[in-house]
């Protein structure tokens, strides 16, 4: 069953300027400054008892300078952080301030720091968390080829707060496009859930993407680390040196086949031409009849479970959501609310490379997404027509035992959000990771500011566990281990 089609509607939010505030106030010195041009005149046309007209001139054209070069340092002092510092936000209008990862009103964070800045330029510009999360999910596909890409597979789970409802965009079983190559859905996933529930224009959240893939982009720790495990075979030259080594942290990659591919999906009219122009390409390249045709990723509603304390929404199979709610429902219906100690894993367990992002606003919007090529740099193999890596999730792949994103919405006895998402990646246990993350949330006292997860996922395998919320008019973003994925927001 597919949600009705049609934008969704979010307040317009007023982004605070300084530079407007500072205008004002240095008008407001201004006028107090410059001499009273009705006071009383001597007979020579100077003021009664003060110094000649253009000596009265120059004191106040000192004056004013000295006036706004002081508010110009007291307003880059209070600007915030170092350039380093990804989580500190510009202080609100009202102005107080609040830790790193609380906004006024919105926030995304995702495991680079170029893709959630590209993300908070989408707020910026007018968008919304759908705007948002899919351009930052382009943008990952262009920079964190080890984990994600236009050849991944996606998973997502979008809470509206102007219609209550709750949609799960899902790609179904895994299929094939050639032996041991995955069919790539990333581009129509992305471009359906935008055309859903975006605002901005479709090409305007690729701007960023093709600019990176263009003029080029800096392997990271994360994307130089992984290189370094890996045998380069497949992947160079795109993403070696000369002579065959890996590329280093700092070093600048371009892919301008997968920019070209980039711009004529930002030309696509619908998310299936979207995804057949890759397609075609592909088919090219390994020499096939045709694009390969199957199942289209789907919206549809999410599965949801009313616990006591709220309702609980997830991801439907062939993803880990149903798993999620069944682990969830039995912890919650246990004497005692104290989470349960996390399960020893095997140790034959593998854990998916998968890449995870979120965004949310303080009205209580939340979109979380999580996509993988299976493993590191998926199959290897590196499309010469299109710089596109492809996946090895394949039809014999369980293609989202991976994938259990959740959102809970808290009931209140007032009007008050308290939407919470969580989204896990980098582990076998997913669907566990998420179940000790929320009973953790729920055992603690609720404070008007909301607190980081105490647990680290890695104690119960590894991984990244990203959590947001939405909470005393509020944005929240963090992370667990801390720190390990840069947010932004306004």
């Amino acid at each position: 069953m597919e949600p009705e089609a049609g934008p969704v509607l979010y307040q317009k939010l007023r982004v605070w300027e300084p530079s407007l505030e500072s205008e004002e106030e240095e008008e407001e010195i201004s006028e107090q400054l410059i001499p009273d041009a009705s006071g009383p005149h001597d007979s020579s046309g100077n003021k009664a008892g003060r110094l000649p007209g253009a000596w009265a001139q120059l004191v106040a054209t000192l004056l004013l300078l000295t006036v706004g070069f002081s508010l110009a340092v007291r307003q880059l002092c209070s600007s915030g952080a170092s350039p380093g510092a990804l989580g500190a936000g510009a202080p609100p209008a009202s102005g107080h301030s609040h830790r790193p990862g609380v906004y006024h009103h919105g926030a995304i964070i995702s495991p680079a720091a170029e893709c959630s800045r590209l993300g908070q330029e989408l707020f910026v510009a007018g968008g919304n968390i759908v705007d948002a999360g899919v351009g930052a999910a382009l943008c990952l596909a262009v920079v964190h080829p080890h984990t994600t890409g236009l050849g991944a597979t996606y998973w997502g789970l979008f809470h509206n707060s102007s219609s209550g409802n709750s949609t799960a965009l899902t790609s179904g079983p895994a299929r094939t496009l050639a032996p041991g190559l995955g069919l790539p859905s990333a581009l129509p996933a992305l471009h359906m859930l935008h055309t859903h529930f975006g605002r901005l224009p479709w090409p305007h959240l690729l701007v960023g993407p093709i600019s990176l893939a263009q003029k080029g982009f800096l392997v990271d720790t994360s994307l130089a680390s992984a290189l370094a495990a890996q045998d380069t075979k497949g992947l160079c030259p795109l993403l070696c040196h000369a002579n065959g080594t890996p590329l280093g942290p700092g070093t600048r990659v371009t892919n301008t086949k997968l920019a070209a591919v980039l711009h004529k999906a930002s030309l696509a009219p619908t998310p299936d031409l979207s995804g057949d122009a890759l397609l075609s390409l592909l088919a090219e390249d390994l020499g096939l009849e045709g694009p390969s045709v199957g199942p289209r990723p789907t919206l549809e509603p999410a599965l949801q479970l009313p616990v006591p304390q709220g309702i609980l929404f997830t991801t439907p199979s062939p993803s880990a959501g149903p798993e999620l709610l069944e682990l969830l429902e039995a912890s919650l219906q246990s004497p005692g609310p104290s989470p349960a100690p996390c399960p020893a894993l095997p140790q034959a367990a593998v854990a998916p490379r998968s890449s995870v992002l979120a965004t949310v606003d303080s009205g209580g919007s939340v979109l979380l997404l999580t996509s993988s090529l299976n493993s590191s740099f998926g199959s290897g193999h590196l499309s010469p027509s299109t710089g596109v890596l492809l996946s090895n999730l394949v039809a014999e792949s369980a293609a989202g035992t991976w994938a259990c994103p959740l959102i809970f919405h808290g009931i209140s006895d007032d009007t008050e959000v308290d939407v919470l998402g969580l989204v896990a990646s980098g582990t076998p246990a997913a669907a566990r990771v998420t179940t000790h993350a929320l009973l953790s949330h729920l055992a603690r006292p609720q404070t008007p500011d909301l607190q980081e997860p105490t647990e680290s996922p890695r104690a119960c395998g590894q991984g990244t566990l990203l959590q947001v919320a939405a909470h005393s008019e509020h944005a929240h973003v963090s992370s667990v281990p801390s720190g390990c994925c840069p947010f932004q927001g306004f």
